[in-house]
């Protein structure tokens, strides 16, 4: 007689909880808590607890990721239950329990999440406001959603947390902003503090909190859009920049796509990268520059325009490739991964570098090349020649004063050459 299959563990309940507690969970939350053997949380979630929930409690450590697995294992044939604040799914721990169990091992169980009350006590539709968190990251990634008129939740990452966002609004032309604070959003110690962002002066209060802000902007704000082409302004640089309308058919060419890493060979101010990241918050850079004073630069400047999270990585080229391209094969841990897209504005006669770029490449990718010099040229007409794509020669005049009247004055054109990768192909592969 053949032994019996194991049974597959409990499912694990995941189970949102509100600054409410206890009294604010459903009928089907409390019985998970109650019938859970062991209850994984943050310790201020877990003194939420009343004294029925009879399981064992472990407070997670920190950092939390890496703790997931362990203590997963430790417990896996017992029956477990997670607290998560408000809505497991958002911005919260389901996501993590998912990507290590799968979703058929959960039982999730949410909460009203912060965003939904807020919307709920401000009359804002969920649907038209744009979230930002802040908690774990740095408070310059709100800079890339400010436009006037928009409306923001930001997810507070501790009671300091408004001040900083009123000293960043202000900096970056925005201090007109209304903002509202709402402290303990759905518990009978909920409240709120407004104010103006270039006169915010209340003193930090409760720690949960979420930032509301009705972005408006001051008369000399410089405006920024939300498509490639950002004013040549909104750059700090030493003259190494592509150029506005340049930088605007580049990105066009790159075709940035939502979760695309985009490798900005040369990165000169780290236009490119910058614009490539601020086309959708999933998307991912990485910019190469040798010149430590420029790279240093890019990376104020990616701070300042709202994504700090690029990558600079300061080496020359090619050479530097080949660490990206060792970095690639440990991806879950780099965050970087196989370029979707490269972009060359610098460099293209180095030996060997269009060929680093292509073979890094992922099958179907695009790169991309510019160049004002006839040698670099000369070369990317052989390639064009050797590996079709599109050749193009792009032209920009500004009209200037000439004496009393007004004249045009050409800028130096650029050659771009543009070509995605045949998906068939295999990194390495020259045809």
């Amino acid at each position: 007689m053949s032994p019996s299959p194991a049974l597959p563990p409990p499912p694990v309940s995941v189970v949102g909880i509100g600054a409410d507690g206890w009294s604010g969970l459903s009928g089907g939350a409390q019985e998970a808590l109650r019938e859970a053997e062991v209850v994984i949380g943050g310790a201020r979630q877990l003194d939420l607890l009343p004294p029925e929930c009879a399981g064992v409690r472990v407070a997670w450590p920190s950092p939390l990721r890496p703790a997931v697995p362990r203590l997963l294992a430790e417990h896996r044939e017992r029956r477990i239950a997670v607290l998560a604040s408000g809505d497991p799914m958002f911005y919260g721990i389901g996501r993590a329990l998912a990507e290590e169990l799968g979703p058929e091992a959960l039982r999730v169980l949410p909460h009203p999440s912060s965003v939904s009350y807020a919307c709920a006590r401000l009359g804002w539709p969920l649907e038209d406001t744009e979230v930002v968190t802040l908690v774990g990251r740095p408070a310059s990634r709100l800079a890339v959603s400010l436009h006037e008129g928009r409306r923001l939740l930001a997810l507070s990452a501790d009671a300091s947390t408004p001040a900083t966002v009123a000293a960043l609004l202000t900096a970056h032309g925005f201090g007109p902003s209304r903002m509202r604070v709402l402290e303990q959003l759905g518990s009978e110690a909920e409240a709120y503090v407004e104010g103006v962002a270039e006169t915010w002066t209340h003193a930090p209060g409760d720690r949960l909190n979420v930032i509301a802000i009705d972005c408006r902007a001051s008369q000399d704000a410089l405006r920024l859009g939300a498509v490639p082409g950002l004013p040549d302004e909104a750059y700090e640089h030493d003259g190494q920049l592509t150029k506005r309308h340049i930088r605007a058919v580049t990105l066009g060419a790159l075709a940035p796509a939502p979760g695309e890493l985009l490798w900005d060979v040369g990165g000169g101010s780290g236009s490119i990268a910058i614009e490539w990241m601020r086309t959708h918050p999933t998307c991912r850079a990485v910019s190469v520059e040798k010149d430590p004073a420029r790279a240093e630069r890019i990376a104020r400047n990616a701070d300042r325009l709202g994504v700090p999270g690029l990558r600079v990585v300061t080496g020359p080229a090619p050479a530097s490739l080949s660490e990206l391209s060792e970095l690639s094969e440990l991806s879950e841990l780099s965050g970087l991964g196989v370029p979707d897209a490269v972009f060359i504005g610098g460099g293209l006669t180095a030996p060997g570098l269009l060929d680093a770029c292509w073979e890094a490449l992922r099958p179907g990718g695009r790169l991309v090349a510019n160049t004002v010099t006839l040698e670099s040229e000369a070369l990317l007409a052989e390639r064009y020649r050797a590996y079709g794509g599109e050749l193009t020669r792009l032209a920009v005049a500004h009209a200037v004063p000439v004496g009393g009247f007004t004249g045009w004055r050409q800028a130096m054109p650029v050659t771009q050459w543009s070509v995605r990768k045949p998906s068939g192909s295999a990194p390495g592969d020259r045809t």
